[in-house]
């Protein structure tokens, strides 16, 4: 293009996610269009230009910059300042990667684009058939690099050497493939292989992938190795072949993901509305918990044991998409690993601790850098929420709200469960994948092992580590062991209060707003003094907090077994509210009565009495589980955490709230404090019970009794205390039922309500949360 008038310069400074997507052959792209000189590099701070034309076909040039980037980046702020002398002549040019400091964000691993799917299926195409294909708008980014710029060499993709036609385009700055890190072909990529338990590879029958089909059909369970794991896959219509999954896997009871080629096949089994299919459909295609669709195609009891709902994805990898190719029925896709151990990365971890569970394994020879599970979400009132945040969403920076820019670099740990770390600085927060629970010894050295990456990853210095308050969490002692090795402070966080600023800060309230009235409902966690909440209502901003209401206290008999017997917490509530042998003597007939007995009735009574092992703890999570094993929902042993409450919803769910009624509860006064008391709600359930009412209508009545009292009591206190805005979090509120009701009467009572969306309610947003604590501690200096 002619340039006209004088030549002006600019350095032009572009922060956020724009390495890895495209970003420098689209400003090639419109310089060329503006008539704009110059050149630009990524490096460690994102992607620098300088350019160089016609004052107005400069304007237009940062106008483009900023409307029509690509489809994965994310522009968080363009800088712009005067250069001279100004670049001239007609040349604008794409240069090697630079260094420098680290302030760049890395792109989350992203589902196969539209035109990679094209050519997978164009047999005129070199691309076709091949489960690598990709491109700048698509494939692997986090699961492969090892090193900050992302360039081929800092990836799992430096030993394949492209091809002449693969370096082509990777040269051309036309094609959309250009400087896509893993671009490669059948000719020079990675390559697919089947091989039986004893490691013997198998002679294809057509090409690898129909033979896995094949054996799929057949019933066999298949390893497959995909883009951040290992999955172990088998037919989801074929029942014994799901048992058996279920039996060698050693997972009882929590749902199995499901895998389906379209939409149209997830529209079988699930009721699908419009935000939902954008989320399977969209890049980072994450599980979505979808409702089971009333009379759809039926699926074996075992894929989903007492749930209401189904967890599908669609596929994000070329060798998945050729995988479901023609398959009118999903796929079971669970985590290859055994129950609640890390996702098998490696070939070698594949053979040897999937030998007994998976028939075949479909591998491959690019290596898995970064473990990553599937993500989590579902629809609530037509917007997300995370409930696990890993693949396709980690680990894109979250700009941080006004009023943190100078805070100084923050490590924090996370929680025990569900964890997740998070690394704060340069006005921005970096929460980790999920990493799991760290009472596993191999997800602890998975945690350990991420920690490490991401601080080379981001060449990430702290000045802070930020803990959880609770003494005997894994992370807590890895964050003091760390502070004390280099000299770093070390803050600690209550639990609860973490969980309130996380929901804030992802919602943008600034340093400085005024405290909130947060509502934090889980299962556990450290309060001052060593005593153990989980059902709060707190004035808290970011630095502080002050306690205005709990749930009554119960005992929790036998310590952590209360956590795995859901009996042992409805003793311990029906002791509390009415004495157990005011129960035993009306209620005697009542199968958990008649259960407990005499004999663990008296044992129960005397550790309680003398606090043995039986702390007491304000636990919603626990009162949930109380209910349900009055009720007779749920198991008598829980094999995974919030199993008899999320069962309890699904009842309820299916029974519906509308007409259900409630049962009754008390709020008391004590001094400053609002205790919600339960006596009312238990006689209620009893009283239900006794008389034969269906256990769906009881699981209905609890559901409106709890958001009645937890509705009630926060419009209560927030009218108290001045408060216009309210968060409700923690992981009780991830029951969808809990959640709408208690929003929708808040807001009907003319007050703010935010929850957690893009990171999780539970624990594993918690890191996040002792983040932002810290740093406006020590931007207030407290630290």
């Amino acid at each position: 293009m002619e340039r006209r008038g004088a030549i002006v310069g600019r350095r032009i400074r572009v922060r956020g996610l724009v390495q890895g997507v495209g970003f420098r052959p689209f400003v090639w792209q419109a310089a060329k269009v503006c008539g704009i000189s110059g050149f630009v590099l990524n490096d460690g701070a994102g992607v620098l230009i300088h350019a160089g034309g016609a004052e107005a076909a400069m304007t237009r040039f940062l106008k483009l910059l900023q409307s029509e980037a690509p489809p994965l980046a994310r522009i968080d702020g363009i800088d712009s300042e005067a250069l001279q002398p100004a670049p001239e002549g007609a040349e604008f040019t794409i240069r090697d990667s630079g260094g420098g400091a680290v302030r760049t964000g890395i792109v989350p691993d992203a589902a196969t684009c539209p035109a990679c799917r094209a050519e997978l299926a164009d047999e005129t195409d070199r691309h076709y058939r091949y489960a690598f294909t990709n491109c700048t708008h698509c494939g692997p980014r986090l699961s492969i690099i090892r090193a900050i710029p992302y360039d081929r060499a800092n990836t799992a993709m430096a030993p394949f050497v492209m091809c002449p036609s693969c370096q082509g385009e990777y040269d051309d700055p036309a094609d959309r493939r250009f400087h896509a890190q893993p671009n490669a072909c059948p000719e020079c990529g990675p390559q697919l292989w089947l091989e039986a338990r004893g490691g013997k590879r198998l002679e294809a029958v057509g090409d690898v992938i129909n033979t896995a089909q094949k054996l799929l059909a057949e019933g066999h369970i298949v390893a497959v190795k995909g883009i951040g794991g290992f999955h172990l896959a088998c037919d989801a219509t074929n029942g014994p072949a799901v048992s058996r999954l279920r039996e060698k896997k050693k997972r009882y009871d929590k749902p199995f993901a499901l895998m389906a080629s379209d939409c149209g096949v997830i529209a079988d089994y699930a009721a699908l509305g419009a935000p939902a299919e954008a989320l399977l459909s969209g890049p980072a295609a994450p599980i979505v918990i979808l409702d089971r669709r009333e009379s759809g195609r039926a699926l074996p009891e075992a894929i989903a044991p007492g749930q209401g709902g189904l967890g599908f994805m669609l596929p994000y990898t070329p060798l998945h998409h050729l995988l479901l190719e023609g398959l009118t029925g999903p796929l079971v896709m669970t985590s290859g690993n055994l129950s609640d151990e890390p996702q098998c990365i490696t070939n070698d971890e594949a053979r040897a601790r999937l030998g007994e569970i998976a028939d075949y394994r479909l591998m491959h020879d690019r290596d898995i850098v970064n473990r990553l599970d599937d993500s989590v979400a579902r629809v609530v009132d037509g917007g997300l929420t995370m409930l696990r945040r890993a693949r396709g969403y980690a680990p894109e920076p979250m700009p941080l709200p006004p009023g943190f820019e100078a805070a100084a670099p923050v490590l924090a740990m996370g929680a025990e469960l569900k964890n997740s770390f998070c690394l704060l600085g340069d006005g921005r927060a970096i929460v980790s994948q999920h990493m799991g629970d760290l009472q596993d010894a191999a997800t602890h050295g998975a945690y350990r092992e991420g920690l490490a990456l991401y601080r080379r990853l981001f060449e990430f210095i702290p000045q802070i580590v930020s803990v959880d308050m609770h003494p005997g969490y894994h992370s807590t002692q890895w964050g003091e062991r760390l502070a004390a090795e280099e000299g770093l402070a070390l803050d600690e966080v209550q639990h609860h209060h973490a969980h309130v600023a996380a929901c804030m800060a992802e919602h943008g309230l600034a340093l400085d707003h005024e405290p909130v009235l947060g509502v934090a409902l889980d299962g556990l966690g450290y309060g001052p003094g060593g005593a153990l909440w989980g059902g709060e209502f707190l004035l808290a901003d970011y630095a502080g907090f002050r306690r205005a209401g709990h749930l009554k206290p119960a005992a929790l008999p036998g310590g952590d077994a209360a956590m795995r017997e859901p009996w042992r917490n409805a003793f311990a509530h029906l002791d509390l509210a009415l004495g157990w042998p005011q129960v035993a003597a009306e209620y005697g007939a009542l199968d958990l009565v008649r259960r407990i007995g005499g004999g663990k009735a008296e044992l129960l009574t005397r550790m309680i009495a003398q606090g043995l092992n039986s702390p007491e703890a304000s636990s919603a999570g626990r009162l949930f589980d109380a209910a349900a094993a009055l009720i007779g929902i749920g198991p008598e042993r829980v094999s995974y955490e919030g199993q008899a409450a999320i069962e309890m919803e699904a009842a309820a769910m299916e029974t519906g709230l509308d007409g259900a009624g409630a049962y009754g509860f008390g709020l008391i006064e004590e001094g400053e404090m609002a205790v919600l008391h339960w006596a009312e709600l238990w006689r209620g359930l009893l009283e239900d019970k006794r008389t034969g009412t269906a256990k769906g209508l009881m699981a209905a009545r609890l559901h409106n009794t709890l958001s009645a009292a937890v509705g009630q009591t926060a419009r209560r206190l927030a009218e108290r205390h001045g408060a216009g805005l309210i968060v409700l979090t923690g992981g009780v509120f991830q029951n969808r039922l809990l959640l709408q009701s208690v929003s929708r009467y808040l807001r009907g009572e003319g007050y703010d309500v935010l929850s957690p969306s893009r990171f999780p309610a539970n624990d594993g947003g918690v890191s996040l949360g002792q983040a932002v604590i810290s740093a406006a501690r020590q931007l207030r200096g407290a630290i």
